[in-house]
């Protein structure tokens, strides 16, 4: 018969059991990180969705950046040669991607050498610190690549916005004294300085209105319209952020693309919603899961110590 001692679990079998709950419960915390990530860059998404769409598609639903029409001098076109909308924020996608990637290992990274510490190693047993801990250090390596990425930005733009700057009158602009010197054609002067107000921080819609409007009376009269090179998507732009609808002909042969970039967000917009739903159920369910983990461990090594 045998020994009722073959039946009593032995202590290396519980320490063992502990070890392989621990190690399951990083495992979790770990995809509960990872979900949350998720949940995090899928409600960015959501938000900035319309602008990358619109951008794709060559448009914006508010002034970004300063077109040149063909018609200007060389010397003009040169100081206001800016990348397109959509390289733009492919641009700064770019660097979305580059700093989740980078905040999200680097945080486990630099939590992982600092529970080298004793001091540290203590406070860290302790999940909701841990990840107090990976919180702060996900927001300082966000910050900081932030930063280098404006950074950049500010040297690269930096004689674009000179041109464009102004305090409280737009004749204090760099490119108005410019034009007033030159000898370009008055609609492509109203077509700059209605870009130029709407470029303001912040818009400077009173003085826009003005040369805004005087396009669409140029259009209307003017035989040499369509020869000054003016873009039909930065119309489209100026007079939507305006007046919210199309006044002029140029300007209205750019709403299929409207009309596709706003279907193309709605569907885009949808499956960002489904995956945000999903991995805020996911983070919370896995969130609860780490929890009993971490309270079933704690109970069994309490249990452990009052018994030897």
């Amino acid at each position: 018969m045998p020994s009722l001692d073959e039946y009593v679990v032995q202590p290396q079998h519980i320490e063992q059991g502990v070890v392989a709950l621990k190690q399951r419960q990083r495992k979790l915390s770990l995809w509960c990180m990872l979900s949350a990530a998720l949940f995090i860059a899928s409600s960015i998404s959501y938000f900035l969705q319309p602008d990358f769409v619109y951008s794709f598609f060559g448009l914006s639903t508010e002034i970004q950046q300063l077109h040149m029409p063909m018609s200007v001098d060389e010397n003009l076109a040169s100081l206001g040669h800016q990348p397109d909308y959509f390289l733009n924020l492919l641009s700064w996608f770019g660097w979305l991607v580059l700093k989740i990637m980078v905040s999200f290992i680097g945080a486990f990274i630099l939590v992982h050498y600092t529970r080298k510490i004793h001091f540290f190693y203590v406070r860290f047993q302790s999940f909701i610190l841990k990840f107090v801990a990976w919180l702060i250090a996900f927001i300082l390596l966000w910050s900081g690549l932030t930063y280098v990425q404006y950074d950049l930005k500010d040297d690269e733009s930096e004689a674009f916005q000179q041109i464009v700057h102004y305090d409280k009158n737009i004749q204090q602009s760099e490119i108005a004294q410019y034009l007033q010197q030159s000898q370009i054609q008055m609609p492509v002067k109203h077509y700059l300085l209605a870009q130029t107000a709407l470029l303001h921080q912040p818009v400077d819609k009173n003085a826009a209105i003005p040369h805004v409007l005087a396009l669409v009376q140029a259009e209307k009269t003017d035989s040499h319209f369509i020869e000054y090179g003016f873009k039909p998507e930065q119309l489209w732009t100026m007079q939507h952020q305006l007046y919210g609808k199309t006044l002029t002909p140029m300007a209205a042969s750019v709403e299929k693309q409207v009309q596709q970039a706003a279907q193309f967000t709605k569907v885009m917009q949808f499956f960002s919603l489904i995956l945000m739903l999903l991995m805020a159920v996911l983070s919370l369910l896995l969130f609860g899961l780490t929890r009993q983990l971490k309270a079933r461990t704690l109970r069994i090594e309490q249990r452990m110590q009052s018994e030897s």
